[in-house]
């Protein structure tokens, strides 16, 4: 059973930056696919970054692209989310989430979920 947690959340001024974690245990995070999905107040979840299975495939929402960079450190089994430039429209609950498939592009194409970490940008 494959677990993933996030951390790193917080309260950025905007123009700001954070990185965002997300620890999975259970598989190798060279194994799996793995996404970073946020949800602001009264908005559906929507894609933020993908990074696919073989780490050959890499996509990001328009409204991030050249400010968020995701990426993986296999040794240590995490995921992360460099988020640069931050803006108050930014601000959601970020979640990780992964699956056993060659990518995820869409919230019914990840099988596991972390809990999610706040992320606030104030002006």
């Amino acid at each position: 059973q494959v677990q993933v947690a996030e951390s790193g959340g917080g309260l950025v001024q905007a123009g700001g930056s954070l990185r965002l974690s997300c620890a999975a245990s259970g598989r190798p995070v060279s194994s799996l696919a793995m996404a970073w999905f946020r949800q602001a107040p009264g908005k559906e979840r929507e894609l933020v970054a993908t990074i696919g299975r073989t780490g050959n495939y890499e996509n990001y929402a328009d409204s991030t692209k050249g400010r968020f960079t995701i990426s993986r450190d296999n040794a240590k089994n995490t995921l992360y989310l460099q988020m640069n430039s931050l803006k108050p429209e930014d601000t959601a609950v970020y979640y990780c989430a992964a699956s056993n498939g060659p990518v995820i592009t869409s919230t019914s194409m990840a099988t596991y979920w972390g809990q999610g970490t706040q992320v606030t940008v104030s002006l």
